[in-house]
């Protein structure tokens, strides 16, 4: 679906490799874009239910932690230097990494970690990450031909340039997703603390190490088909948990399910909503993460109350 209707039989035909007008529309434009958004939502919900458990709050995102910022300021020193745009998601990857990381290490400073000082270390290196890559947008003489497009890009919209960039964002995210699912088992020893998975036979540190790795390669490969999309892999894990439990062998690729099927839908809205211009998915996003994020947030506060 989208600004231009194409009956059913005719998207039959395009699959079927039609070389009509429509068979270009589906197979060049529309088909690269739904499975681009499968691959971020899922990337991004399997990436919230990973630091949710490992944080043990619900209110653990790789949007508000930083990761996605990471990712993005990556991405784009990526392409003021001339990397090839298949490879734009491993630049994320690094970038979400290396945020991830330095996240961590400034919520662990003096103490323990909290998910209050991880949301505040996330959003200190997100506003960071976002001054650079403006600097970067007005001063690169490179960025400055597409600047409209980057612009679209980081407000959230999923955008694949190629069939191979695609190729090449899948293996990362399948990568993320085989990490995430060997590790899972450990994450359900986190709910009683760090001291209590130890005693169950679990290497926090082991532990911690992967999970992180699993993050910024699922939210590198999202940042670079979609910018910043925020708030799915904060309301999709917890959705789930009240239908299937806390279980992170099930949680997490049911995650990735559900985080598929709304960004695909999110997207889709975003095309036809106000055709044929299109909205950035990253504000559909928002308009239904921002007020879940706050209702969360109170009822946290008011059970710890």
């Amino acid at each position: 679906m989208g600004a231009v209707a194409i009956a059913p039989s005719d998207v039959i035909a395009a699959l079927a490799g039609s070389a009509d007008t429509s068979g270009t529309i589906i197979r060049d434009l529309r088909l690269p874009r739904v499975l681009g958004s499968v691959l971020v939502g899922g990337s991004l919900g399997a990436a919230g239910a990973l630091l949710q458990g490992l944080l043990r709050n619900p209110l653990a995102d790789p949007f508000v932690t930083g990761t996605s910022a990471g990712a993005s300021l990556a991405a784009v020193v990526a392409i003021v230097v001339g990397v090839a745009a298949p490879f734009v998601p491993i630049a994320a990857f690094g970038g979400a990494l290396a945020a991830v990381l330095l996240v961590w290490r400034l919520a662990r400073l003096g103490g323990a970690t909290t998910v209050l000082t991880v949301l505040l270390a996330g959003i200190v290196l997100t506003s960071f990450a976002g001054g650079l890559v403006t600097f970067l947008l007005i001063s690169s003489d490179r960025l400055a031909l597409q600047l409209r497009a980057l612009l679209g890009w980081l407000q959230g919209g999923v955008a694949v340039a190629s069939w191979s960039e695609l190729a090449v964002a899948s293996l990362v995210v399948a990568a993320g997703l085989l990490l995430a699912l060997l590790v899972a088992h450990r994450i359900d020893a986190y709910a009683f603390g760090e001291e209590t998975a130890a005693t169950l036979g679990v290497d926090p540190e082991q532990t911690t190490r992967a999970v992180l790795a699993a993050t910024a390669l699922l939210a590198g490969a999202a940042v670079a088909l979609a910018g910043l999309v925020g708030f799915v892999g904060l309301v999709v894990p917890h959705a789930l948990r009240f239908f299937i439990g806390a279980t992170h062998a099930r949680l997490v690729p049911a995650s990735f399910i559900g985080g598929a099927i709304v960004l695909v839908l999110a997207d889709l809205a975003a095309r036809v909503v106000i055709a044929p211009a299109e909205l950035p998915v990253g504000a559909i996003t928002g308009l239904i993460g921002a007020p879940f994020f706050l209702a969360l947030l109170v009822r946290s506060r008011r059970v710890a109350v």
